[in-house]
């Protein structure tokens, strides 16, 4: 899968420890950024919102210390719809239901393992569609109109 991942300067370790593991797994990974120099989050979290919208990447990735505010910038990106996980069982129906295309995680408040664990099940689910999709197009009702972005 071709994904873009990112993050600011709370949460560039676990983003490289990710970009490794999801190369190793076979990915495309676009690295956006994000060292330990300070790095304010709207900027990564925009880079990949902007990728997944344009269709330059399926998926994206964001950390930051606790992925609330790479989340909430994300989410102003037109066509994506981001979300903090902490755990499996969210990340699965993130994906099953809201058809989540940005997936955003705190370094500070999960390890590397469930990060890991976080991620693939993110990659792996589907979205069920159904009366789910009926609801992520009323989501994408909610965003202005773009010139160029279809709310489909």
């Amino acid at each position: 899968m071709k994904l873009a991942i990112a993050s600011d300067h709370g949460g560039y370790r676990l983003k490289d420890q990710l970009v490794e593991r999801l190369r190793g797994a076979g990915h495309e990974v676009e690295d956006l950024g994000g060292t330990a120099e300070r790095c304010d989050y709207p900027a990564p979290a925009s880079a990949v919102g902007r990728a997944v919208s344009a269709g330059r990447a399926e998926r994206g990735v964001l950390v930051c210390g606790s992925g609330i505010g790479v989340s909430i910038a994300a989410n102003k990106v037109p066509g994506v719809r981001a979300a903090v996980v902490g755990e499996t069982t969210s990340a699965r129906l993130f994906r099953e239901h809201n058809d989540g295309n940005v997936l955003c995680l705190g370094e500070r408040l999960i390890g590397p393992e469930m990060a890991w664990e976080i991620v693939q099940t993110f990659l792996a689910t589907p979205h069920q569609g159904g009366q789910h999709a009926v609801r992520v197009a009323q989501i994408g009702d909610l965003e202005p109109p773009q010139k160029g972005i279809s709310h489909v």
